[in-house]
């Protein structure tokens, strides 16, 4: 999979390197002893190549069977999978399941099923530590509901944590949604929820790490088999 920087952290990248080769220039020209200089470069070259990782931006490309699929759309590790009741939008019980993304992870997030975007709202919140159960409800989020191509309804929530400060949605209502695209980006640390129909075969567990836009963490019963329950 080819892998290139997000532009939504390219800025970002330019100004941190122009401001470490600020700090540490001087301090090869006229500090001494040298390991001083040394030593803060390499702090440096480490925090950059940390910042870079964090905006990497793989393209990928989904191999499997795409009928009635819903794919991670974000990497990182399932830590919520649950019963629960959605009140934003879809006013029903529903299965959550959660994706928490570490700065390690690439913070890109995919559409996780094909369809059109019929539903998109942002709201203000706190920056609570997004591994906890209220962040969903109370954290900076933004809510995406995707119609699938069988007409099921797929609710998103990108949730901001502790060191998240901006989310971005790209997904707008009319949009046409494909699972190896991006819908939105989260800067530095965060989650996201899906929120999918109480008879989906589920196949990813607490614990498991996902990759978004590769990992098949549930299948959407066919449409003829939800007309009938």
């Amino acid at each position: 999979m080819r892998v290139k920087i997000h532009h939504e952290g390219t800025n970002i990248i330019i100004i941190l390197l122009i401001i470490l080769l600020a700090i540490n220039t001087p301090l090869w020209l006229y500090v001494k002893p040298i390991a001083i200089p040394i030593t803060t470069s390499a702090i440096s070259a480490i925090l950059w190549l940390l910042v870079v990782n964090f905006f990497r931006s793989p393209r990928r490309r989904f191999t499997g069977n795409r009928e009635n699929v819903v794919v991670a759309s974000a990497d990182g590790k399932v830590v919520a999978l649950e019963r629960t009741f959605e009140d934003e939008y879809l006013h029903r019980e529903v299965i959550q399941l959660s994706v928490f993304m570490s700065i390690f992870n690439v913070h890109a997030n995919w559409f996780p099923v094909d369809g059109e975007v019929i539903f998109s709202k942002h709201h203000p919140g706190r920056f609570m530590a997004a591994w906890l159960p209220k962040s969903s409800t109370e954290n900076e989020r933004s809510t995406v509901v995707i119609r699938t191509k069988n007409g099921q309804e797929i609710l998103m929530r990108q949730v901001a944590g502790a060191m998240a400060r901006r989310i971005v949605t790209y997904a707008q209502p009319g949009v046409e949604s494909s699972i190896e695209d991006h819908m939105g980006f989260i800067k530095f640390g965060s989650r996201v929820d899906l929120y999918l129909p109480l008879n989906t075969e589920i196949n990813v567990k607490i614990g498991d790490f996902t990759i978004g836009g590769i990992t098949e963490v549930a299948r959407l019963k066919p449409q003829e088999d939800v007309q009938k329950n």
